[in-house]
């Protein structure tokens, strides 16, 4: 039995497959299998899966009706036999420690997550930016020791997982929904025992046009109230809301922040906007007393603001004059 599955969703992502698949297969931690989930392709990817797996016995491809990469995700999970998974998009690469150094943190510190940062680039190879966090390296944390993990990116690819936390946690990734990654992170994070943030950049996330990220669909920017009903609804049910109120209070802000100033600055009239901001005072209608937004920078308090008030047109202007 390999020590950790690699699984990588593939959907129409062919000009770039051989690039992740190859970054996978240099590994300097040999003991893996890699798991392709050909996600209804229509550009020869799962042609090419095949292909792929026929060069390494390592390689396992699963071949399925189109179902958005949470459905990809989940039928690589339940696919899996080794004790740690890594989740690779189709279209990036990691470094070859990446999956050594995250293992042995792992079983150093008897952890069930194991984080690392996260290198953005455009289709010029060019580093566009990287994500690390603020928070202690290289040692085991605990949820409860450290609320504020709860606020840390909830990017899929800057993780590696115990298989068992899935079904622990008892969740799988939405089908066809935006924000998937969003959505699990905080529930597997109150789920997991220990987790530990490494100092340590691993993966290279390519943002090109086209990609989920740069998606500019103003109307499905409403799934991210979808998003925090499952997770304020699981927190409740586990008896954990009142715990982590503040974090999650500020969690909600944040995406629903970020939501709305996509959008604002798409169409400041678009009737998502006055959503988001009734959705969060709904449900934390004293938010502007949150601990947290005290270090919000005041550009950032300034259109949160604006958005509170529905002053939607300098809003949007503000955004034009930044460029």
């Amino acid at each position: 039995m390999p020590k950790a599955s690699v699984i990588i969703p593939v959907y129409n992502v062919k000009d770039y497959l051989e690039k992740c698949v190859a970054s996978i297969l240099c590994q300097t931690e040999r003991d893996f299998e890699l798991l392709l989930i050909d996600d209804g392709s229509t550009d020869g990817g799962g042609e090419l899966c095949d292909t792929l797996a026929e060069k390494d016995a390592r390689i396992r491809v699963i071949h399925q009706e189109n179902g958005g990469p949470g459905a990809a995700r989940n039928a690589g999970i339940r696919a899996a036999v080794g004790k740690w998974l890594l989740q690779v998009d189709g279209d990036d690469w990691i470094d070859p420690e990446l999956l050594e150094k995250t293992m042995e943190a792992g079983e150093r510190e008897n952890a069930d997550l194991v984080m690392f940062g996260m290198r953005f680039v455009e289709e010029g190879g060019r580093v566009l930016a990287t994500l690390t966090e603020n928070v202690p390296k290289n040692v085991g944390l605990t949820l409860r020791e450290h609320k504020n993990l709860l606020l840390t990116a909830p990017a899929t690819a800057n993780k590696l997982y115990r298989r068992d936390l899935f079904q622990r946690a008892g969740v799988e990734y939405p089908p066809r929904m935006w924000y998937e990654d969003a959505r699990l992170t905080p529930m597997l994070m109150a789920e997991a025992g220990r987790m530990v943030f490494l100092d340590y950049i691993g993966y290279n996330y390519f943002q090109r046009f086209g990609s989920t990220m740069r998606n500019t669909n103003l109307d499905r920017n409403s799934e991210i109230l979808d998003t925090f009903d499952a997770i304020l609804g699981y927190f409740q049910e586990k008896g954990l809301f009142e715990e982590y109120r503040e974090e999650l209070c500020f969690l909600t802000f944040s995406h629903l922040y970020q939501a709305a100033v996509r959008v604002v600055r798409a169409d400041r009239k678009h009737p998502l906007l006055p959503r988001l901001q009734d959705y969060l005072t709904k449900h934390f209608p004293d938010y502007r007393k949150n601990s947290y937004m005290r270090d919000l920078p005041k550009k950032q308090k300034l259109v949160a603001f604006l958005l509170e008030k529905r002053l939607y047109l300098p809003a949007a202007l503000l955004f034009r004059a930044r460029g």
